[in-house]
């Protein structure tokens, strides 16, 4: 407002707009490496407390996460094997035979979609459950009660979800990747007609150790991200219920972006 009692209205345009943007997503990420920071500094700090408690919290998260997800994680990786031998196999004479087509099946599986279609189906099952629960717990007042009676939150409610959802998509990685290898297997038997040994030889030589840690990398990474975004913008509920589908669905959105670009800079990292 001027001397004379005029409202001036600070100017506001794309530069503006790109800094508010770039603004927020900083206090997002400093707000996500607070929380992660607190999460493993309490598990140092508070481990002889109650830690059977916790392993049970613990154990309860990886069995949501990763044994009830087994069902949709083994038809997705079913396809994804399968679509990969039909497509490639359907060239063959092209791409040079089945040495290629097995590469082809490394490539595809074990470094990049398998780690990340797992990540997916984590964030649609897991993810909107985690940022759900916490901010109904909040909306009830649990987290209240819970720090009234001098427990810790952050040991108690987000070490064990980071730690099981982290456990279960590692695991879960694995599976896929095995089960997606043994898919593409029987289609290629009748595609192409091979036996398992020659299969299984081709296998071990396209696929290399740097694979494997790479994939199973790339599953913690993703694990971690998952568990710290959806419990984060689950914990950001304030008022009504009404919050909490949208910080849900911020949440899923976050950790699929997360994921995408983590996946990108992992790949440009290790393999250019």
């Amino acid at each position: 407002m001027d001397s004379e009692g005029i409202l001036i209205q600070e100017p506001s345009g794309p530069v503006e707009s790109v800094g508010r943007w770039v603004r927020g997503r900083l206090g997002v990420f400093l707000d996500l490496s607070t929380l992660l920071y607190l999460t493993f500094k309490e598990l140092v700090t508070e481990r002889k407390r109650g830690f059977s408690l916790i392993f049970e919290i613990t154990l309860r998260q990886i069995y949501f996460t990763g044994v009830e997800a087994l069902k949709v994680v083994t038809l997705v990786s079913l396809a994804l094997g399968t679509i990969v031998i039909v497509e490639s196999g359907s060239q063959t004479e092209l791409l040079g035979g089945l040495h290629f087509i097995i590469t082809i099946l490394v490539l595809v599986i074990i470094r990049e979609l398998g780690p990340l279609l797992t990540a997916f189906i984590v964030i649609a099952r897991s993810g909107t459950a985690i940022a759900t629960e916490l901010g109904n717990m909040i909306i009830a007042h649990e987290l209240e009660a819970i720090r009234a009676m001098g427990i810790n939150s952050v040991y108690f409610i987000v070490a064990p979800r980071i730690i099981g959802v982290t456990v279960a998509v590692i695991c879960l990685t694995i599976y896929f990747d095995v089960v997606a290898l043994l898919g593409g297997f029987l289609v290629s038997q009748m595609i192409l007609t091979i036996t398992f040994d020659v299969f299984l030889k081709e296998l071990m030589a396209s696929l290399t150790g740097m694979d494997l840690v790479f994939g199973i990398l790339k599953g913690a990474i993703f694990g971690l991200l998952i568990a710290l975004t959806c419990t984060y913008h689950g914990l950001t509920v304030r008022y009504s219920s009404i919050e909490v589908p949208q910080v849900a669905t911020r949440g899923v959105v976050s950790a699929i972006l997360f994921c995408v670009i983590s996946n990108a800079l992992l790949t440009l990292l290790f393999y250019l």
